[in-house]
């Protein structure tokens, strides 16, 4: 099996259960502490929570595997496969893990199904548009 089988979208959910590991279990108080603070120009502060930092790697490879659905082979097969297995093993753990009852986990949670959905829907049409350049309609 390639590495590109991997659905990179299992990354923010292994490091928010390794960041949860670190945390001694507190995860809502860990997650909304500020990694930094910008102020504005009207006066208002910014802050840009460990969160934050969660829902924006999970966007990035959520990008990424968006990237990966739109080439077709067996090992796009295997990636949707192992994708779903994923997005189960969240909403398994949202429903059941204390620590996962976050906001952040909950885009985790929501990354993974888009990534589900649009996979298959991504390589269906992608499919069917090869299909339809080689001749077979």
């Amino acid at each position: 099996m390639s590495l590109r089988a991997l659905p990179t979208i299992a990354i923010p959910l292994i490091l928010y259960n390794v960041l949860v590991l670190f945390s001694g279990g507190a995860a809502e108080p860990f997650f909304r502490t500020p990694l930094f603070t910008l102020p504005m120009i009207k006066g208002a502060q910014w802050s840009f929570s460990r969160g934050d930092l969660i829902i924006l790697v999970t966007m990035i490879f959520l990008f990424a595997e968006l990237v990966k659905a739109t080439y077709t082979s067996s090992v796009s097969l295997v990636d949707h496969g192992l994708s779903m297995l994923v997005f189960i093993a969240c909403i398994v753990e949202f429903l059941v893990v204390d620590a996962a009852a976050t906001s952040a986990f909950f885009f985790i949670l929501v990354g993974a199904l888009i990534d589900v959905v649009a996979g298959f829907t991504i390589g269906i049409r992608v499919a069917r548009r090869d299909l339809a350049i080689g001749g077979v309609d």
